[in-house]
């Protein structure tokens, strides 16, 4: 985690700073991080399903929206001068939809045949919500943001299919209008939010307990407000079971070297 009290220092990095800091083995969520980068969300498939996996991207663009697709082995592109292998601060690895490792460094497990996605990721929006005065509740606590798989099936393709996953930010109630504002500029990161309110209309029991990152910071007057995330390409592996891919561990994103204002529309 990241202390609260040095939010600022890690705001304030170059992409390239932060990733080295990954690399010597700095172990952190990275929201809050290298504030004006795009983070990005992270899914390296074999070849064999790579058109398959950017259909069923181009089917679902809210929680996949694609920022860079690497070719076929290669570690680094236009979005990252570095490499993929080892500048994300943790990662997942499955095998037939089993986690079987979540190491800090991949390189023992990369293959030449493995096709690197880069998603957009709604970090990237949480400082233009912070800089407009909303609590990122989150953040501020030094904490992960809760996500939680939905009861909303992706659109599927042949061979790929699984559920919507969201990420959470409790709202003041007279910002929300607000943060849907802020937040539908950036679509190439999310977007608009796909619901305000009712967790339960997305299936979601019990805010307390995500199921991945760490419970939220929910305070009075607060409304829940969720939007796709890009960890849904992990629940579609764990339902669908591809013989090997390689992730980000939900929260620990790649900063990337592209600014944000670029996936920015008026």
């Amino acid at each position: 985690m990241t202390n609260p009290a040095n939010r600022r220092d890690v705001a304030d990095l170059t992409p390239a700073a932060a990733r080295a800091r990954f690399r010597d083995g700095q172990l952190t969520t990275t929201s809050g991080w290298c504030a004006g980068w795009t983070q990005a969300n992270v899914i390296a498939l074999p070849r064999d399903l790579a058109f398959d996996f950017l259909l069923f991207a181009q089917r679902n663009p809210k929680p996949c929206p694609v920022l860079d697709v690497f070719e076929p082995g290669e570690v680094g592109g236009e979005l990252l001068d570095g490499d993929i292998r080892t500048d994300v601060p943790a990662y997942r690895v499955y095998e037939r939809g089993r986690l079987v490792a979540e190491p800090t460094d991949v390189r023992d497990r990369w293959r030449e045949d493995l096709v690197t996605f880069l998603l957009g990721c709604s970090f990237t929006f949480e400082h233009p919500l912070q800089e407009a005065g909303i609590p990122v509740r989150h953040i501020d606590a030094g904490r992960n943001v809760p996500m939680y798989t939905t009861n909303r099936p992706c659109r599927p393709t042949q061979r790929l299919s699984g559920p919507l996953v969201v990420s959470m930010r409790a709202i003041p109630a007279d910002r929300v209008a607000d943060a849907v504002r802020i937040t539908s500029r950036y679509p190439g990161v999310h977007g608009a939010p796909v619901q305000v309110g009712d967790p339960a209309g997305l299936g979601v029991e019990d805010l307390a307990r995500p199921d991945f990152g760490d419970p939220p910071v929910i305070q009075e007057g607060d409304l829940p407000v969720f939007w796709a995330c890009g960890v849904t390409p992990q629940a579609m592996v764990m339902a669908t079971r591809p013989e090997l891919a390689i992730c980000h561990a939900p929260g620990h994103m790649l900063i990337t070297d592209r600014r944000d204002l670029e996936y920015v529309v008026p």
